[in-house]
C-alpha cells in the first residue's frame, strides 16, 4: 500500500513525546483528575484514534484538549488539522493549519498539507509555493508527486514532467505517478509514451493490491464468510488518508458485488484524487451498478475527460446518460464508444435507439436534414434493421427525391423479409 511515512520532521517529533496514559475505558476518568491529566488523556486517546484511522473520534478528542488548553499548537492543533484533512473537511482543516503557521512560521508539514488543500481547491500558484517549500525538507515521499500534479494543472508541462519523473524515482511503486505521466504525455501529443505510462500504472496498481496481506485476507473473507463477518476483516484496510488502500478496498467489495460497501472508499479516494482516471471510473461504475445513474454521471464524465480513448468509460457514461434520458449527449458519447468498439451489442442497441429518438425529435421540429443524419447513423449501426430505411424513404419522398425514396423502401422491404 502507499503508506506515507514521515522522516520524523521537527513538527512531528513532539508528537512522539506524549506521556503514556494508563488503560481505561473510554468515558471513564481517573480518580480526581487534574486539568493536565484530562488534557493528557484526550491527547493519548486522540493519537490512538488517529493512528487507527478513527478520524471523527480523533477530532473530538483533540477539540476537547484544545478547549482545556488552546495553546497546544503542536500536540493538539496539528493532529486535529490532520484528522480534519482526512475527513475532507477542507475549510476547517485549512483554518487550523493556517493558525499553526501563524504561530510557528513555515514548516514542511504544514506547507505540505496547505499545498494539498490549495491543489484540491484549484489554487495552483499557492499550491506550488507551499509544496516547493515542503520539498526542501519533504515530510512525505509524495511531495514531488503533488508538485507535478500542480504544474500539470497549470499546463506547465516541462515542470510537471520534471517533478513527476522525480516522483517516479522516489516512489517507483506508486501507480498514481505513472497515471499522471500518462495524462501529461497524452496532453502533449506523445500517444505511445502515454499508453506505456497508463499500462504501467494499471500494472502497479494490481501489484499493490496483490501484495497486500490485508487485501488477501479481505478477499478470502468476502469469498468464504458471511458479509457481516467479512466487513470486520476488510475494514482493516480502511484508511481515509491512503488512496491506495481505499481503491483496493473498494475494488474488493466491488468484485464480490457488495457495491454499497464499495461506495464510501471510492468516494473518499475521489475526494483526494479527483484527477485519477481509475478512481473516477470506479466511483462512477459503482454508482451505475447501484442504479444511481444521476450520481454516476459526474465521476464518469471526469473519467471520460481524462481518458477519452477508452471504450469502457465511454460505454458506461453513454449508458448512464441514456438511462437519464439525456439523448443528445448520450448519442455523442455512445457514438464515440461504438466507433472505439463496433462489436459491442449493448452500445450498438443504445446508440440505435437514441439515434431513432433524436431523428423523431428532429422531424417534429421540421429539421429533416438533422433527422436524415441520425437515421443514416442508425442504419450504419444496425444494418439489418428496416426501420431507419422506412423513415429515410419518407424524408426523401417529402423532399421530392423519389428515386432515393424508392431505394430506401426497397432496402426496408428486403431487410423485413429476412426477419
Amino acid at each position: 500500500m502507499m503508506n506515507k511515512k514521515a522522516s520524523l520532521p521537527n513538527l512531528l517529533i513532539a508528537l512522539l513525546l506524549l506521556p503514556t496514559v494508563g488503560a481505561q475505558s473510554r468515558g471513564q476518568s481517573a480518580t480526581s483528575p487534574t486539568a493536565t491529566e484530562t488534557v493528557e488523556a484526550h491527547l493519548a486517546r486522540g493519537h490512538a484514534d488517529l493512528n487507527n484511522h478513527r478520524y471523527e473520534n480523533a477530532e473530538a478528542e483533540f477539540q476537547a484538549a484544545l478547549a482545556i488548553d488552546p495553546k497546544l499548537t503542536v500536540r493538539a492543533r496539528f493532529p486535529l488539522a490532520v484528522a480534519l484533512f482526512a475527513l475532507q473537511d477542507r475549510d476547517e482543516a485549512r483554518k487550523q493549519f493556517e493558525a499553526i503557521r501563524s504561530e510557528t512560521g513555515d514548516d514542511p508539514n504544514v506547507n505540505y498539507y496547505l499545498g494539498r488543500l490549495d491543489l484540491a481547491d484549484g489554487h495552483f500558484d499557492p499550491a506550488i509555493r507551499n509544496l516547493t517549500l515542503a520539498s526542501s525538507r519533504p515530510p512525505f515521499t509524495d511531495v514531488a508527486y503533488y508538485l507535478g500534479c500542480a504544474y500539470l494543472k497549470k499546463r506547465d508541462f516541462d515542470s510537471a514532467e520534471k517533478w513527476l519523473k522525480r516522483a517516479a524515482d522516489l516512489t517507483p511503486a506508486d501507480f498514481r505517478v505513472q497515471e499522471r505521466l500518462g495524462s501529461l504525455y497524452r496532453e502533449t501529443g506523445r500517444a505511445a509514451d502515454a499508453e506505456k505510462a497508463f499500462a504501467l500504472s494499471s500494472k502497479l496498481r494490481q501489484q499493490d493490491a496483490s501484495a497486500s496481506q490485508l487485501g488477501l485476507e479481505c478477499d478470502h473473507s468476502l469469498s468464504a464468510e458471511p458479509l457481516e463477518q467479512a466487513r470486520k476483516v476488510c475494514q482493516k484496510l480502511f484508511d481515509a488518508a491512503d488512496v491506495g488502500n481505499l481503491l483496493t478496498l473498494g475494488m474488493l467489495y466491488g468484485q464480490h458485488q457488495d457495491y454499497s460497501d464499495a461506495l464510501e472508499p471510492f468516494r473518499l479516494a475521489a475526494g483526494m484524487e479527483p484527477d485519477s482516471y481509475e478512481v473516477s471510473y470506479n466511483l462512477g461504475l459503482t454508482y451505475f451498478r447501484l442504479r444511481r445513474y444521476s450520481e454516476s454521471r459526474a465521476p464518469l464524465e471526469r473519467a471520460a475527460a481524462l481518458r477519452p480513448d477508452v471504450f469502457e468509460v465511454n460505454a458506461l457514461l453513454g449508458s448512464a446518460l441514456y438511462a437519464l434520458g439525456d439523448d443528445a449527449l448520450a448519442y455523442t458519447i455512445l457514438d464515440r464508444a461504438n466507433r472505439l468498439n463496433p462489436q459491442n451489442a449493448d452500445v450498438s442497441r443504445f446508440l440505435f435507439s437514441t439515434a431513432l429518438g433524436l431523428a423523431n425529435q428532429s422531424l417534429k421540429s421540421q429539421d429533416a436534414e438533422g433527422a436524415r443524419k441520425y437515421l443514416l447513423r442508425a442504419a450504419e449501426v444496425r444494418p439489418n434493421d428496416p426501420q431507419p430505411h422506412r423513415q429515410l424513404a419518407e424524408i426523401y419522398e417529402t423532399n421530392g427525391d423519389l428515386q432515393q425514396a424508392r431505394r430506401e423502401r426497397d432496402q426496408a422491404a428486403r431487410l423485413a423479409s429476412r426477419q
